[in-house]
């Protein structure tokens, strides 16, 4: 597995890749294997993407133990747990597992889609519409992200994995609006993110 500030990949995908494809390429990037999670109406293309990168899919019965199974792969492996959810109420079903990581301080990333970009978020009746579903994990995660197109993808994947190595290793969140998981655009990795792991003061340690 990749470890944040190790150079990586310099690029992959390129025109006519999908925001599925982009998200899955930039997990594989960083060595991820195994993904926890209960496929959905919205995120099918994501699982399609996931078994044609040779990614395991372990389904739980429910997505809190979707979100527990990625804390405990972290915990033993050492190495962050990804979780995939589709939206609504099944991002928010995996919350509280997140809100554990966070006081525990394990790294898990949770990937799910959210109502498409074009969409008001107005109360529309549109399948498992949240009035936030971002800001609503934002409370329990380190840092929660919706991203707006394709190309933006990999650049968040990159900052999700650099949060659990600059500091405390906090889950976060990244949410992909449905449309672009399905739209080609084009997208390509740099090195991942370098951002300085924090260090208590001596002084304030004695």
């Amino acid at each position: 597995m990749t470890a944040p500030g190790d150079p990586g990949p310099t690029a992959t995908g390129g025109p006519g890749v999908t925001g599925a494809g982009a998200l899955v390429a930039a997990l594989a990037s960083y060595g991820v294997d195994t993904v926890f999670g209960i496929p959905g109406t919205h995120n099918l293309a994501v699982y399609q993407e996931l078994v044609k990168a040779g990614i395991r899919c372990v389904t739980p019965r429910h997505e809190q133990g979707a979100g527990y199974a990625a804390d405990g792969y972290a915990r033993a492996g050492g190495r962050p747990g990804v979780a995939v959810t589709t939206t609504g109420p099944a991002a928010l079903n995996a919350a509280t597992a997140l809100a554990q990581a966070y006081s525990d301080s394990v790294p898990v990333l949770l990937v799910s889609p959210g109502v498409p970009s074009s969409h008001p978020r107005q109360g529309r009746g549109y399948l498992h519409e949240s009035k936030d579903q971002s800001r609503a994990l934002d409370a329990v995660c380190a840092w929660s992200h919706r991203v707006t197109s394709v190309a933006e993808i990999p650049a968040a994947v990159a900052r999700a994995f650099a949060f659990f190595g600059e500091g405390r290793p906090r889950p976060v969140h990244i949410e992909i609006p449905v449309d672009l998981l399905d739209a080609e655009g084009t997208a390509g990795l740099g090195p991942p993110l370098r951002l300085s792991r924090r260090a208590p003061d001596p002084a304030a340690l004695d």
